[in-house]
């Protein structure tokens, strides 16, 4: 585990014009004004998700949760944990534990509004009009290290997952007699792998598209039906009704597919952009018109079909079941400190990374 000496506050601020650029910037310890409560920030997971959140944030609006003020610069939202360290707020005392949406940062300053007994929704002017699921902090309790580790890393990540699958049942898998999923090797494109898998033989043909050198990784998941290589797509790759989910964002291997299909591309999905260097603009393509998956849209989706709390359960349990499981196939490994923070994010945009390892930053 790499150490470090801890930094009484800061913010990692990235370049909104190449992510690949982070930089450790040292701030005042924030004081809770009226209404309002300072968290102090435990820990936090770092995945090519978070990569995915900058390189869309300008066209999700994920720089809008946490503004630096520094024109240009902006802070990537992450998944952790925190705690209340000084309240000027009903709604949370000293102490109160939270799970949600965070900045890459030491620190967060929220306008709690208390939620039932459960939860709390930051009302800061600056979020009001962003997604209810990112502006929403459950209350949790003290927890093994490992555990902590282990939501931050897979819940937001499996709860996309789930809610792709979710969204393909919904909507009778397009008429696809085939799934594809770019970048099966990511950590959401195995889960949605998986959560296929369970539901079979009640699904279409599951095929894995991936890199070479990370054939091995999905081959070993034991979930797809077919897995390709992105250098043998057009010669293995069935002509026939498909829906492409693409986790990684690849201009070149998405129009070859497209081109591939044709008119067979029933469904094109964009989810994640893991490869966002490669990522531009589509032009006119054969098939389906790609069309990018926002998750908390199905969540308020089934929110209005099954009423408040259906969805949550189910993907509460959903994540889970195969996080449970990934004992023989992801290694989860933490680094302590800001620096360790700023090295992970970094490699992580610069396209470093091994798919069978999770990151979790402690501070």
């Amino acid at each position: 585990m790499q150490q470090e000496t801890s930094v009484k506050a800061f913010e990692i601020h990235v370049d909104r014009k190449d992510i690949r650029r982070a930089n450790l910037v040292e701030t005042p310890a924030p004081i809770a004004g009226p209404g309002q409560a300072v968290l102090q920030i435990e820990g936090f997971s770092l995945t090519t998700n978070n990569v995915t959140y900058a390189a869309t944030g300008d066209i999700i609006h994920y720089w809008k949760f946490f503004p630096t003020g520094v024109d240009g610069q902006g802070i990537v939202p992450v998944w952790g944990f925190a705690h209340v360290v000084d309240s000027n707020s009903d709604a949370l005392t000293k102490g109160a534990r939270l799970y949600g949406f965070f900045p890459m940062a030491s620190h967060l300053t929220i306008t709690p509004q208390a939620r039932g007994s459960s939860t709390v929704m930051d009302m800061a002017a600056h979020r009001k009009d962003l997604p209810v699921v990112y502006n929403t902090y459950r209350r949790v309790g003290a927890t093994d290290p490992t555990e902590d580790a282990k939501r931050a890393l897979f819940q937001p990540l499996l709860a996309t997952s789930f809610l792709l699958f979710d969204f393909l049942t919904d909507n009778d898998w397009f008429k696809a007699e085939q799934i594809i999923i770019g970048s099966a090797s990511s950590k959401t494109g195995l889960g949605l792998a998986k959560y296929l898998a369970e539901a079979k033989p009640d699904v279409p043909a599951i095929i894995g598209l991936t890199s070479d050198s990370n054939r091995a990784f999905v081959t070993s998941l034991d979930a797809c039906d077919q897995i390709t290589t992105y250098d043998a797509l057009e010669g293995e790759i069935a002509q026939r009704p498909s829906v492409y989910v693409d986790m990684a964002g690849n201009a070149d291997v998405r129009s070859r597919l497209h081109h591939h299909l044709g008119d067979n591309m029933v469904y094109s999905c964009a989810v994640g952009t893991s490869h966002w260097d490669k990522f531009t603009p589509t032009g006119d393509m054969p098939g389906s018109r790609p069309r990018f998956f926002f998750a908390p849209s199905q969540i308020e989706k089934r929110r209005a079909d099954w009423g408040p709390g259906v969805i949550d359960r189910r993907i509460d349990e959903a994540w889970r079941r195969i996080a449970d499981t990934s004992g023989g196939w992801m290694q989860i490994k933490t680094d302590t400190g800001a620096k360790a923070a700023l090295k992970t994010y970094r490699d992580l945009a610069m396209g470093i990374m091994q798919p069978n390892v999770g990151h979790y930053i402690a501070l």
